[in-house]
């Protein structure tokens, strides 16, 4: 059936991992329009079509608790559990914003204590403004405003996240390292763009270049052509997850 966790999807927490989203609200996604027409069928692949379309986070919004886009989009995620490499680059992408916050849930969700800590501690830097829809309206938040939910709070876009042991513990008990100081890393960063240079560009030796972490080309402007931009980056993510470009029809 459509609302079925696939056959090959792992057990989550000791469960199936739609679970994680309390039934009352999965009932309300399954009945919702958006889930019927838009999330029937998607696979890892198409999924990435529509998260690219969100304009918004939370959980449910209105009188009645109407489930959000954002919300059907995760329990689509957790019933066809894509791989942590896709997962990852929804993480890294810095093109989409509300991409990258549903990658971010949907780790905390799934993920491993350690791998929750490393990859969404990395977010604390993003202070991109982002739209959030809940019951009463619409608020502003920022993008490590809503990561610091997941890390600190056991309730987030209306759902009980799963328990996360407090950093100090991981660290005491040696699983996991000191926290990253983001100012030391800008420190660094700075450093290496100063770094001297031969005359050709390259850098001398004993000196590093810096890489950046999530390189994304970004098309030239043109004015009236706002559609060809979308595709393009569109595409742009879609090949770094691996999938095929979309189709432009003139």
């Amino acid at each position: 059936m459509a609302n079925r966790t696939e056959a090959f999807a792992r057990e989550i927490h000791g469960t199936n991992p739609q679970r994680i989203v309390e039934k009352i609200l999965r009932l309300k996604v399954y009945a919702s329009p958006y889930w019927k027409e838009s999330c029937f069928g998607l696979t890892a692949e198409t999924l990435v079509d529509r998260a690219v379309e969100l304009s918004h986070i939370g959980g449910t919004y209105g009188g009645i608790r109407k489930p959000t886009k954002f919300m059907c989009l995760l329990l689509k995620m957790l019933q066809i559990q894509p791989d942590l490499d896709i997962v990852l680059e929804f993480i890294k992408n810095d093109e989409y914003k509300y991409v990258r916050c549903l990658g971010a849930l949907y780790l905390r969700c799934v993920g491993r204590p350690v791998d929750v800590y490393n990859y969404l501690e990395a977010l604390y830097a993003d202070y991109s403004k982002i739209r959030v829809r809940a019951f009463d309206g619409w608020t502003i938040s920022h993008v490590d405003e809503f990561v610091d939910e997941l890390l600190t709070s056991d309730y987030s876009c209306d759902i009980a996240l799963p328990h996360l042991p407090p950093r100090h513990h991981l660290q005491a008990q040696g699983i996991l390292g000191p926290r990253l100081n983001h100012a030391q890393s800008l420190a660094a960063d700075d450093d290496d763009e100063a770094a001297p240079q031969k005359p050709g560009g390259a850098p001398l030796p004993g000196t590093r270049a810096k890489k950046p972490l999530f390189k994304k080309p970004r098309p030239p402007a043109v004015e009236g052509d706002r559609d060809s931009l979308d595709v393009a980056a569109t595409n742009a993510l879609r090949e770094k997850l691996g999938l095929k470009p979309l189709r432009v029809v003139v």
